[in-house]
């Protein structure tokens, strides 16, 4: 329940007649079991990607033209009880329920009440792109907002390209497209962040921000950090001071909220800087770049003070671990696009 788990599926791995019984399966297992009709039903074509984040599952799907329908015979039949935010990342998408018909644009998410009666069009767009969305389902038990006003937001369009939204999307893209780069372990924390940022983008759409948990706003503000200092390593002013000010807090209350996962902000700099010095050292592609010119790069404009750094960190110097992982033809031990275990990074 608490680990983190991930599957692949092609609807190409089996007959053309077992295709789209198949994707129906794999869709119901997303969400609920669900209506599916498409003129493609033939021969259907249709990827995906099933994460399992504690009691929280995302979906990273690219199919054909469909329409879904969950209907009231479906739900009296089963009722999960669930939400599911979905990101439109291709496609024509468009939902109807409560009396509500609304297209969502790529870029957009939409709220999906698996409780209520709906209908949901993906279509190819004009241009020929085939549909493809990302999706996060949550308990409804786990969200800790009023049932009553989220459903409000029922087949709306929220915004997936500004404030919560935008970070949402970056952790979902993060999480579907690389599952493989987080330990199982991980799974309890990165269900916290993942809960944090739906509640957070639903609240700021209800104006009811101060309606969530303390621990549910300091989670989200405490990954809104982590993103703003990674965004920013090359910046040697980069420091706990420019970090409360970008965020409108002092530094004691900065340094507060991280005392309480047993970290610290200067830490947390210095950390990323130099796994990032770390990944540039060992890339044979940098090679030919001297090594102050990378830690430049990172935010450690001094060289002597970079190598005190590195060799602390990792018992050698930069040049000797440069040439332990690039002279003898080791492959890399990073992964430029891999975050660290606490925290999936922007995508």
């Amino acid at each position: 329940m608490n680990t983190l788990r991930y599957e692949t599926l092609d609807t190409r791995t089996v007959p053309p007649a077992d295709r789209f019984a198949l994707w129906v399966a794999t869709a119901s297992q997303a969400s609920a079991p669900t209506a599916i009709t498409s003129e493609n039903a033939h021969d259907f074509r249709g990827r995906a990607r099933l994460v399992t984040v504690g009691g929280i599952q995302l979906s990273r799907f690219h199919y054909q033209s469909l329409v879904c329908r969950r209907t009231p015979t479906l739900i009296r039949r089963a009722d999960p009880e669930v939400y599911q935010v979905a990101l439109t990342l291709a496609g024509d998408s468009a939902i109807s329920a409560r009396r509500r018909d609304t297209a969502v644009p790529v870029g957009d998410f939409t709220l999906i009440d698996w409780g209520r009666p709906h209908e949901i069009q993906h279509a190819t767009e004009r241009h020929g792109r085939p549909p493809a969305a990302l999706t996060v389902t949550v308990p409804r038990a786990l969200l800790p907002l009023d049932p009553d006003r989220v459903d409000q937001l029922t087949a709306a369009r929220l915004p997936g390209t500004t404030g919560p939204g935008a970070l949402l999307a970056q952790h979902l893209h993060h999480l579907t497209r690389h599952p493989e780069q987080f330990p199982e372990a991980t799974g309890p924390q990165l269900a916290d962040i993942l809960l944090s940022l739906v509640s957070t983008m639903i609240a700021t759409q209800l104006d009811a921000e101060d309606l969530l948990p303390a621990e549910i706003r300091q989670q989200a503000l405490r990954t809104r950090i982590r993103n703003f200092v990674d965004r920013n390593l090359s910046d040697p002013d980069l420091a706990p001071r420019a970090v409360a000010d970008a965020h409108h807090i002092s530094v004691r209350t900065l340094h507060r909220l991280f005392a309480a996962e047993g970290e610290s902000v200067a830490g947390l700099i210095r950390q990323r800087r130099l796994r990032r010095c770390r990944i540039d050292l060992a890339d044979p592609a940098w090679r030919h770049q001297p090594v102050h010119r990378i830690a430049r790069r990172w935010g450690f404009p001094d060289p002597a003070h970079f190598s005190r750094v590195f060799r602390a960190a990792h018992g050698m110097g930069p040049q000797a671990y440069r040439d332990l992982h690039t002279g003898s033809g080791v492959a890399r031990i990073d992964n430029p696009t891999a975050p660290p275990v606490n925290l999936p990074a922007a995508d």
